[in-house]
């Protein structure tokens, strides 16, 4: 059996904590989160004040699903040092799967934000936090506000895309903020669908039945009472399923949540009742002619109800959201954007296919030359699918051709006179339905991302594992010996600063002891710099600039960035 070369590299006794870090880190990158684990934890062995090892852990065990083991090991990150963003980035990407703490997550994201406002992750974090719950507006702003800082970040284009299309969630029924665990609402959701699902199914299939009796058969009687069994049915049935929902009281907001799951529930209701006072009014003696059509309606309500409502979804669907503005984010070349610009061209092309129907129809039945107009409508359409170099998708690129192909019939036909013409840009609408039936069947076979709006995916990438800032030696050795060390901070009326006492923990942080008018201007802007000059090399200066969080009757302040330097000004970034 083969060995993999970095678990040889394991039996080294003389590396360094953050050398297990880094060698953590790489196994990550290379989809080994167990492996990672293992140096992860070798590291923190190594180095117990290492807050970059305890991050990687709890990334590790993130990674391996294990949710509620990679919490202890954030907060661990974050206890040592309070200051850094990447502890507190790393701490709220876990905290918001945590049932019931969704709102430390916020608290731990927006910190984050305020120790590194110039970074873009904090601001990613926050954008997927208000994506989650269904708040668009929020999301889009956090996400330019990080390609603000980042253009190219392609977490926040990808998810600013999402945003723009109104993207739900998988689960849109549950709040993330809710305290209850989100399987429990899951199970709340599949009850409520199963019963609207076979009372609908019910009442059409007795609803048909009973006509096709009564008229084709004669047996309308009987077929009156095999319709009030159907009804008595139908109350054991809603009884099963409302004892698997456990959590009545989170119904009404889940409904509110899911307008589609609300839509479903309310028009199984209806169709019961539908259904129960369509059998109801044949039976009333001397039932005037005039209520002939509230009874047929009746039907209508028990028969079509269901894929009246699917026709509306599919169409609201279509509608929803800037899918334009959206592909202008997708046109990348990562895995994730391609994907979603797929879909997105896919309600694109419903939109177009949505237009070109009641245009052409309307211009057949009132001014043939007014189809002319529907060449401009597949432009946009053409424009995208070029704009994101859909190719691969021959579906797409079939049904992209017959909607242009359309166009161009049906306005020739309007121009022109022509029948023929007619007949091809009509068939051509017609065989762009049969694509899309065929791509969506053939997706739903092969379980791969269908035409639908369902298959939109968020990009998630991992956070909080980006190295920490060390204290080289001579930067110890700078703040050991110094005779005077300088804070400087701000405040409303400027910068400022003060002379501190500091010292160096093995983790890396500075301890300072400043004077107390310097501590509420911090905790306002906690973003410092420290200054000290080496005496031993009299033209030697470190400056550390970093985040400072009050402890007890000392400042912790955890590095950000270390310039070091001689005098009169020669520095460098460390």
């Amino acid at each position: 059996m083969g060995t993999d070369k970095s678990d040889r590299k394991d039996n080294y006794p003389d590396r360094s904590s953050r050398e297990w870090c880094a060698e953590a880190l790489t196994r990550l990158n290379a989809g080994r989160p167990e492996s990672a684990l293992d140096a992860a934890r070798r590291a923190a062995d190594l180095d117990p004040g290492a807050e970059w090892a305890y991050r990687l852990i709890s990334l590790a065990h993130e990674r391996l699903g294990r949710d509620a083991d990679a919490v202890p090991a954030a907060e661990r990150a974050v206890a040592l040092a309070r200051g850094s963003w990447q502890a507190r980035l790393r701490l709220a990407a876990i905290l918001r799967r945590m049932p019931g703490r969704w709102q430390e997550a916020v608290e731990q994201a927006t910190l984050a934000r305020k120790f590194a406002p110039e970074e873009a992750d904090p601001e990613v974090m926050l954008g997927d936090l208000a994506l989650l719950r269904g708040d668009h507006a929020d999301a889009a702003r956090s996400y330019r506000a990080a390609l603000a800082a980042d253009p190219g970040h392609p977490q926040a284009r990808v998810n600013l895309a999402l945003a723009l299309l109104r993207w739900d969630r998988p689960r849109p029924h549950h709040d993330p903020a809710w305290p209850v665990d989100p399987r429990e609402t899951g199970r709340a959701r599949r009850a409520l669908e199963v019963w609207s699902r076979q009372s609908r199914l019910l009442v059409a299939v007795a609803t048909a039945a009973i006509g096709a009796a009564a008229l084709f058969f004669d047996r309308g009687a009987q077929a009156q009472l095999g319709g009030f069994a159907v009804l008595v049915l139908l109350v054991p049935l809603a009884v099963r399923q409302a004892r698997r929902v456990g959590v009545w009281p989170y119904v009404p907001a889940m409904l509110g949540r899911d307008p589609w799951l609300g839509a479903a529930v309310v028009s199984a209701g209806m169709s019961v009742l539908a259904f129960a006072a369509w059998l109801l009014l044949p039976a009333m003696p001397a039932l005037p002619s005039a209520f002939d059509p509230v009874w047929a309606g009746l039907a209508g309500i028990g028969v079509l109800g269901w894929p009246a409502l699917a026709g509306v979804r599919a169409l609201a669907e279509a509608w929803r959201g800037r899918p334009l503005p959206a592909l202008e984010q997708l046109a990348r070349d990562e895995r994730t954007a391609r994907r979603n610009a797929g879909v997105t061209l896919w309600i694109v092309l419903g939109r177009t296919w949505s237009v070109l129907l009641p245009l052409v129809v309307g211009a057949l039945a009132v001014e043939p030359k007014a189809a002319v107009v529907a060449m401009a409508v597949p432009y946009p359409m053409v424009r995208g699918y070029l704009r994101t170099r859909q190719r691969a998708d021959k579906w797409l690129l079939t049904a992209t051709g017959l909607l242009v192909l359309t166009a161009a019939g049906c306005a020739a036909g309007g121009a022109l006179g022509s029948a023929w013409a007619w007949r091809i840009g009509l068939g051509a609408l017609g065989a762009a339905v049969i694509v899309f039936v065929a791509r969506a069947l053939r997706a739903w076979w092969r379980g791969g991302p269908g035409p639908w709006r369902t298959s939109l995916i968020m990009c998630d990438l991992p956070m909080g594992a980006a190295p920490s800032v060390a204290l080289a030696p001579e930067v110890r050795q700078t703040f050991s010996y110094a005779r005077s060390i300088v804070l400087s901070y701000g405040d409303s009326l400027g910068p400022r600063v003060v002379g501190a006492a500091a010292s160096v923990t093995s983790s890396g942080e500075l301890r300072l002891i400043a004077e107390t008018e310097a501590w509420e201007a911090i905790e306002a802007d906690p973003r410092v710099a420290v200054f000290a000059a080496d005496p031993l090399q009299r033209r030697f200066w470190v400056e550390v600039r970093g985040i400072a969080q009050a402890d007890s009757d000392v400042l912790r302040v955890t590095p950000k960035q270390v310039l070091l330097g001689e005098f009169p000004g020669r520095h460098q970034r460390r």
